[in-house]
């Protein structure tokens, strides 16, 4: 989506959209948008029924995704979904974001987006790649001993695919840091912003689908 300008502000739509037959993530449940009443067959409205998995899209993990014990997504702080964030430029060439590729980027800040080659090969191709750029372990140790609060970034995932295990995923979801999945960073430059993202308050719930903005 272009950016819009508002009173000398600009607002990033860096969602995804949500429609019939998206890419998702490997067995997670497939996206169909149906009529479940219709205007044009004599109802009084239109009203759709909507079928999708809790991690469709650009959305948010909760502790319970990897935790049968962990808050569900309506106890995620909306302190760490909504204030200043910096969006980090990933080089092409590198697929396992390690605490190298961090170490020196992060400053002060405790929102981190990170944009790599995933937002302009989704963008161009529209499917899912199984070698997407993703937050390796260390990645993840070194942004929570940063006190960083939200991990977004421009896979489905912050896991490697296939990987074996969660590391990365245990490690930010056990120091309640948000993690924001599937954003639409292509038209996106680096640096600082503010960022809104805020997922369906679904109780109880291992994630949702998120209306994530950046404004600046």
């Amino acid at each position: 989506m272009n950016p819009l300008s508002s009173a000398g502000r600009t607002i990033i739509d860096v969602s995804r959209p949500i429609f019939t037959g998206m890419p998702i993530y490997p067995r997670n449940p497939a996206v169909e948008i149906a009529p479940a009443k219709r205007i044009a067959n004599g109802d009084s409205s239109n009203v759709s029924l909507l079928t999708m998995g809790s991690h469709t899209g650009t959305h948010v993990d909760a502790p319970l995704h990897m935790d049968d014990a962990g808050a569900g997504v309506d106890h995620v702080s909306l302190d760490a979904l909504i204030g200043p964030a910096v969006v980090i430029d990933i080089p092409d060439d590198v697929r396992a974001i390690g605490a190298p590729a961090l170490d020196s980027r992060i400053g002060k800040h405790t929102r981190v987006l990170l944009r790599s080659r995933n937002s302009k090969r989704f963008a161009a191709t529209g499917v899912f790649e199984e070698d997407f750029t993703y937050l390796a372990p260390d990645g993840a140790e070194l942004l929570v001993s940063r006190g960083v609060k939200l991990v977004g970034i421009d896979a489905l995932s912050v896991e490697q695919y296939h990987a074996g295990h969660h590391r990365s995923h245990d490690t930010l979801l056990r120091a309640n840091v948000a993690i924001v999945e599937g954003l639409a960073l292509e038209n996106v430059a680096p640096g600082e912003y503010d960022v809104v993202c805020l997922p369906l308050r679904i109780r109880g719930c291992d994630g949702a689908p998120a209306r994530v903005v950046l404004i600046r």
